[in-house]
């Protein structure tokens, strides 16, 4: 919707959400890039476009044996049982974008 030179969302008129894309439109641009150099699933993309971050920076990246870059997100299979060790190049991400933004892949399970 279109109102007083912004653009808003459908939905709720009171609560007048400007659209994330018109206050952050690189991350659109990210997501698609990272989606032409690898494929990513509309979950991934759902993951990107609500990973604000903040203060809670739980994303591990860790590097496997043969030396790939993989990060885990909460709730799968190996996050748990991953450690970061910063020595080895391992770090935490804030979102999924920034891990996708740095090279990393996103851990199958």
């Amino acid at each position: 919707m279109r109102e007083g030179g912004m653009i808003y969302r459908h939905g709720d008129r009171k609560q007048r959400q400007p659209s994330a894309l018109f206050e952050a439109p690189g991350l659109l641009a990210a997501a698609l890039a990272v989606g032409a150099a690898g494929g990513i699933t509309v979950s991934d993309l759902h993951g990107l476009w609500n990973g604000s971050g903040g203060g809670s920076c739980n994303i591990k990246g860790n590097v496997s044996i043969t030396g790939e870059r993989i990060f885990h997100v909460p709730g799968q299979e190996y996050y748990s049982q991953t450690r970061i060790s910063p020595a080895y190049g391992e770090r935490w991400f804030c979102s999924e974008l920034d891990a996708w933004a740095a090279g990393w892949r996103k851990s199958f399970r």
